[in-house]
This record gives C-alpha cells, sequence and structure tokens, in this order.
C-alpha cells in the first residue's frame, strides 16, 4: 500500500451501520482495525454485521492478510484512538457532537494520523473548528454500503492541508476505492445531490399522474441506470454523440436538452404524495424485507463491478 506514511492500524468511531460496513471493508484489506462505540451491543452488533459481509468480501476477493481475526474492540475511545494510523468517524449528524468528538479525537490520536469524516451533511469547516490541529481532518464520505459501493467523496475545510487531502486521495485509491475530490464543500456533498435532483422528477412525475412509481423505478434501472453503472453521464452523451463525439452533442443535441431541464417540476410534497410512495413501494417489494433486498442488490453491484474490473481499463 504505497500511501506515506504507511497505513496500518485503523480505527473505526462509531459501529453503526456505516462504521461496521467500513470495519469489515479495512479488514478485507488487509489492516489492522479497532473500533470504539459506547453503545451496550455495540461489540456484538459490529462482529455480526462482519460475519454477514464477509463472504461478500470473499467473493470479491480479500486482500493478503485479511482476517476477521484483525478486529479488536475498545469501549475506551482514547486507547483505541493511541495508536491509530487512520481514524474513520461515523458519529450521529449533530453538528455539536461532531465538533466535540473531533477536538478529543484530536487530542488521542497521534499527530501524524489522519482523522476522517464519513458524514453527510456536516461540512469539515464545521467538524475541524474546535480541533487544535485541523490541517489533517478531512471528509472521506462513503456511498451505502462503503463494503459494496466503492465510491468516497473527498472534501475538505478551509484549514485542512493539501498534503491531507492528496493522502486521503492515495489512501482510498490504494485499498480500492473510486475516490472522487470536492473542492468545494456543499451539504449533502455531490452523490447524494445528484439522487436528490433525479427523485425531485421521480416525485413530480409520480404527482402530476405522469406515470407510478413502480414504472418510474423500471424507468430508471432498465435504462439510464444500466447505462450509468457504466459510465457517467457526460462521458455518456460522447457516446451519445455519434462520430461527433460530446462536441457534436454539445452543438447539436445540448439545446433540446436544455429545453427538458427548462421543464423539469418541483412536486408538492404533501402527505398524500408520501402515501402514495410508501403503498407503492411496499406493493413493488412484494413482501421482501428491507435486508433481502438490500442482500439482492448488493449481489448484483458485485457481479457488476466484477464485470467492470474485467471489461473496463
Amino acid at each position: 500500500m504505497s500511501v506515506n506514511p504507511p497505513v496500518k492500524k485503523m480505527a473505526i468511531v462509531g459501529t453503526g451501520v456505516i462504521g461496521a460496513s467500513w470495519a469489515a471493508y479495512y479488514l478485507a484489506r488487509g489492516l489492522d482495525v479497532v473500533a470504539t462505540d459506547p453503545g451496550p451491543q455495540a461489540e456484538s452488533n459490529l462482529r455480526k454485521y462482519v460475519d454477514e459481509a464477509w463472504p461478500l468480501l470473499n467473493e470479491v476477493g480479500l486482500s493478503p492478510g485479511a482476517s476477521r481475526d484483525r478486529l479488536t474492540f475498545s469501549s475506551d475511545t482514547g486507547a483505541a484512538l493511541a495508536s491509530a494510523d487512520w481514524v474513520q468517524e461515523n458519529a450521529p449528524e449533530r453538528p455539536d457532537f461532531k465538533i466535540k468528538l473531533f477536538a478529543q479525537m484530536d487530542e488521542a490520536t497521534p499527530p501524524n494520523s489522519v482523522i476522517a469524516s464519513s458524514s453527510s451533511g456536516i461540512t469539515m469547516d464545521v467538524i475541524q473548528s474546535g480541533c487544535k490541529r485541523p490541517e489533517r481532518c478531512v471528509i472521506g464520505h462513503p456511498f451505502n454500503p462503503p463494503h459494496v459501493v466503492p465510491l468516497v467523496e473527498v472534501v475538505g475545510g478551509a484549514k485542512t492541508s493539501e498534503a491531507t487531502i492528496e493522502r486521503a486521495m492515495t489512501f482510498y485509491a490504494a485499498i480500492g476505492k473510486k475516490p472522487v475530490r470536492l473542492h468545494k464543500a456543499l451539504p449533502g456533498h455531490v452523490a447524494n445531490r445528484f439522487q436528490a435532483a433525479l427523485y425531485k422528477e421521480v416525485l413530480y412525475l409520480v404527482q402530476q399522474g405522469v406515470l407510478s412509481v413502480a414504472d418510474a423505478d423500471a424507468a430508471v434501472c432498465y435504462g439510464p441506470g444500466i447505462r450509468w453503472g457504466v459510465m457517467g453521464p457526460s462521458l455518456q452523451w460522447h457516446v451519445g454523440g455519434g462520430e461527433g463525439g460530446i462536441k457534436h452533442f454539445m452543438e447539436h443535441l445540448m439545446e433540446p436538452l436544455q429545453g427538458m431541464m427548462k421543464a423539469l417540476g418541483t412536486p408538492d410534497v404533501t402527505p398524500q404524495l408520501k402515501q402514495t410512495v410508501v403503498d407503492a413501494v411496499l406493493k413493488e417489494a412484494a413482501g421482501r424485507s428491507v435486508d433481502q433486498l438490500a442482500q439482492q442488490e448488493n449481489a448484483v453491484m458485485i457481479a457488476l463491478l466484477k464485470q467492470r474490473a474485467a471489461t473496463i481499463t
């Protein structure tokens, strides 16, 4: 792992779903992981999650030295952080809580370690505001679940050093993630904003009676969703531009697309609309539990990622 200084010991702070998924992934990449969480059942829940995720990680391929035996747990946060090379924080999304927690982690960790937050909505400017060494604090926001989906959004705060951002990009890439750098901090970062933009139009079309919830889902996952699993929208427009590629697209096809952009609507998210979606989704789920659906989704995503690795350079 070509990260300078090298990352060998990972500390997971907060072992809910995101933290546990991160822990499973880091173990699969051959790292030592020490986890900490004040919850009374935190350790047993964490180990159960890792055990359940391991067959899928094994199918993807484990790194040399990968072992669940490299997971330790400590209810003492200070002890857990004392020798950590990297911290992945996954605490509740409350600004006051994260500010205090980061200040404590800043005191407890070695000075050359990186403290990364999985925060999805709070900017690093806020989170690092109580730290004495804010330059080593960075957002490393995963897409859920981290042990399956490669994306990590990396963005610093006003006091984060360029060296820390570069180190984060290098580290995440070295362990098989797909890091993207955000040059500006925005609430929700970018991937969740992409989801929100699409779902805004889904809700609008459903509310306008254009199509059902189930057909909206089908239109995405059996249409553009398949393409997006291969390449992003801009590269896809390059393909869509034919022999002239993206230049032809921008010159001849962007205007009608721009017209559609202007026609996009904003839904009135009423209790009735919410209930319409709830009823339709439960019907679409057809009795399958959330866990069953998640397992099916993970299996398909793993197959797609394996196929991508085999066919796309």
